[in-house]
């Protein structure tokens, strides 16, 4: 069996069934579909069936290689294959849990999808730190909705002079009527070029676009960039992924694509149950997203297993047939005194980002950015925060708050 003309599928079973038993209903189910002998079952339909070809007991893994030719890619794309590797296993009832570890997806397949447009090199070349090469830090507008377009935009404009790299609509904003996109947008955009102007620093705002349908979500893409957005956010988990693709594969948009999760932990997060996050981050990186949540490996208030967000990073970042790189983005909980820990899991190829840990400062959310731009600085030049916020009240403030 040549894994080239294969999309292996990795599970963990729970089940009365012997485990090689168990795995053989998911590859039934999931190929030729079928509980009992059918006489219509020709020769070329059983080359489609699934095979579990490695069992683990001790762990309960099973490994089932899906015929490459089982896909539709060219119009089922995402779709069809979490509908395949991801689909009525779920529901069955010899099988008590069923989790979807990991997807092994080759050649021929990946490079159907479109991948990044930009990635991690091109949006560093945006931010301008493709030779410095450190985390970027970005920040949430809060709170997530109640503000304006000029309350909005007011706040851009004090973490951008602060030092903010990348700025994003919360994902439950889109274009209330208190805070309609158009108007949001325009004013950000016309905030962040002012600042622009006085620091010399590009800012990214990843505008909110996600809707209900294709054609609400390209109305609300023409609206942001009409005026001026310079990268847009989807919730990729909420309205699916092939939305995403859509986005990424469409020439008239040249900006970045940031790819926010929500509603993800209700299938993620059991350890017995469900799909893996790295499951999500290929198929995300797949259909073209610039920079995608990941978690914060227990760093901050979201629950993470390590484990877990690191082999969701990885898929970001590992070669995939010349496919590039997506920006793995750290976020919730997070303040500056926790950027040293950050930096040791993560490394330097990720997006910090800071909601409350940057607006709850003190002095006020420029003094917010200032704090973790200057926690950055300390740790690229090996020098301790503590001794850092010796010269910088602004961090020192940040690290009284936060870190006691």
């Amino acid at each position: 069996m040549s894994p080239k003309d294969y999309v292996v599928a990795e599970y963990y079973i729970e089940s009365n069934l012997p485990l090689l038993k168990a795995g053989i209903e998911i590859a039934k189910e999931e190929s030729i579909g079928t509980w009992t002998k059918v006489y219509t079952l020709t020769e070329s339909a059983k080359r489609l069936a699934g095979k579990v070809f490695k069992v683990d007991e001790e762990v309960r893994k099973v490994w089932v290689a899906f015929p490459v030719e089982l896909f539709d890619i060219e119009y089922g794309g995402v779709s069809n294959i979490l509908s395949i590797v991801a689909g009525n296993l779920f529901g069955l009832s010899k099988l008590e849990n069923v989790r979807l570890l990991d997807i092994h997806i080759p050649e021929k397949i990946c490079k159907k999808f479109p991948g990044p447009r930009f990635g991690i090199e091109n949006i560093r070349k945006l931010i301008g730190t493709n030779r410095e090469k450190r985390p970027h830090i970005g920040t949430i507008i809060k709170p997530k909705v109640g503000l304006n377009p000029d309350e909005t935009a007011k706040v851009a404009y004090e973490v951008a002079i602060g030092g903010i790299d990348f700025i994003k609509d919360d994902e439950t904003l889109v274009n209330q009527k208190f805070c309609p996109l158009e108007e949001r947008v325009s004013k950000v955009m016309e905030a962040l070029d002012k600042a622009r102007e006085e620091t010399g620093r590009q800012v990214l705002y990843a505008v909110n676009v996600s809707a209900s349908t294709p054609y609400t979500l390209i109305e609300l893409v023409d609206q942001a960039l009409e005026n001026g957005a310079n990268m847009l956010m989807i919730d990729a988990v909420v309205t699916g992924i092939p939305m995403l693709q859509m986005l990424a594969e469409d020439p008239m948009i040249n900006v970045p694509i940031h790819v926010h999760r929500a509603m993800h932990a209700a299938f993620t997060r059991n350890k017995r149950h469900g799909i893996r996050m790295v499951v999500l981050a290929k198929l995300i990186r797949l259909a073209g997203g610039d920079q995608l949540h990941v978690g914060t490996a227990g760093i901050g208030k979201m629950e993470a297993d390590v484990r877990e967000t690191l082999d969701a990073r990885d898929a970001l970042l590992k070669d995939i047939n010349g496919i590039r790189k997506t920006f793995p983005v750290a976020s919730g909980g997070l303040h500056p005194g926790l950027i040293p820990s950050l930096l040791k899991v993560f490394g330097v190829d990720a997006v910090f980002q800071f909601g409350g840990g940057c607006h709850g400062h003190p002095d006020g959310p420029r003094a917010g950015a200032l704090a973790i731009r200057q926690a950055i600085e300390a740790c690229m030049r090996g020098i301790s925060l503590k001794e850092y916020a010796e010269t910088h009240p602004e961090l020192r403030k940040a690290l009284e708050t936060w870190s006691s």
